[in-house]
């Protein structure tokens, strides 16, 4: 079948009786280009196939209205909502995005922003994995002025900004709450406590119990990677404690929902016999009995505001340098399984 001839605004002023400027103008929004005189000129467009093209008006702009986002696990809780922030933003602003799975692999991580490069996306927004610990692999950006917002993660380079939660806030949050039920004994389980966000969950952890009169022994930190079997191993040595924990605050709803079942699986009661606390507000947290009290993960705000903040640097509304850190709320949602003395959910 013979390929049919692309339609050009040439055709659309042709029809209109227009000339061909007045179109171009229109179908960019210029506003110096009547209202009346646009709606006609989208209403022929589209009635007559025409189709923008991208690629040769990327070429002329020495841009190509695409955003690249590098995400660890797409099929976590936090994700969706994450991304659904930056969508929102990005697809209002007149961008596309190019997400990528770097499935908690600082390899594929560095293989995604090496793509993301050679795509010539205008800018990135990464949340890097919990293997990363450094940022070489994006050094072409930052020598191409590319700008890159990171996502709980701070990096003290040029054209580099962070959207945040305070971590060791909520980590003081999640055990001082923990205390406050009567928990003396509260295990922190998490990935590493070296690392930036967990690191920072552990100085949180240690001043709520140091505030409290407690100690925050080494035995009680349990170094878990981030899988369903590792959780329940992790699960099947606080049971071993002895003393038994009194408490548990763990890195993730997941890890914690593991926690839960193991413990009854051994006729453990939680919260009574030990209290529970997650992390990210993912679904997880509302199906397991007894329901999870967890710090709430703000995905669809961290992810629109780290989209807004770059799509605002590119219109140069905002200029990354100096480095900023845009630090949003995270809340603690007490629910069952933690609530030892009893009382409601709040």
């Amino acid at each position: 079948m013979e390929n049919q001839k692309e339609v050009t605004i040439y055709d659309i002023a042709r029809n209109l009786q227009i000339h061909p400027s007045t179109v171009s103008k229109a179908l960019n929004d210029d506003p110096k280009i009547a209202k009346k005189t646009k709606k006609r000129i989208f209403e022929t467009a589209a009635q007559m196939g025409y189709r923008s093209n991208l690629l040769a008006r990327s070429l002329r702009q020495q841009n190509t209205l695409t955003i690249g986002v590098i995400l660890p696990d797409l099929n976590s809780g936090f994700v969706g909502p994450l991304l659904s922030g930056i969508e929102k933003v990005t697809g209002m602003a007149g961008y596309g995005i190019i997400i990528t799975d770097s499935g908690q692999s600082a390899e594929k991580e560095a293989a995604h922003a090496r793509n993301l490069f050679q795509r010539r996306v205008d800018g990135i927004i990464v949340l890097p994995t919990t293997e990363t610990t450094g940022f070489e692999h994006f050094k072409p950006f930052l020598e191409k002025h590319i700008p890159l917002v990171l996502l709980d993660r701070m990096a003290n380079l040029p054209d580099v900004s962070s959207v945040v939660i305070d971590n060791r806030a909520c980590g003081y949050m999640a055990t001082q709450h923990l205390v406050a039920q009567g928990c003396r004994r509260i295990v922190l389980l998490a990935p590493n406590v070296d690392q930036d966000i967990y690191a920072q969950r552990y100085k949180g952890y240690r001043d709520a119990l140091t505030e409290s009169g407690l100690k925050a022994e080494k035995a009680l930190i349990q170094l878990s990677p981030g899988s369903e079997e590792a959780f329940e191993a992790a699960a099947k040595k606080i049971l071993a404690m002895k003393p038994l924990p009194d408490g548990v605050f763990a890195a993730s709803d997941l890890a914690a929902a593991v926690c839960v079942r193991t413990f009854q699986e051994q006729k453990l009661r939680v919260p009574q016999d030990i209290a529970v606390v997650g992390f990210n507000n993912d679904v997880i947290g509302r199906l397991v009995k007894p329901q999870l009290t967890t710090v709430n993960y703000p995905g669809r705000e961290m992810g629109d505001t780290a989209a807004r903040h770059l799509v605002n640097h590119l219109r140069g509304e905002v200029n990354l340098m100096p480095i900023t850190t845009l630090t949003i709320r995270a809340d603690l949602i007490v629910r069952e399984s933690s609530l030892k003395k009893g009382g409601r959910p709040g």
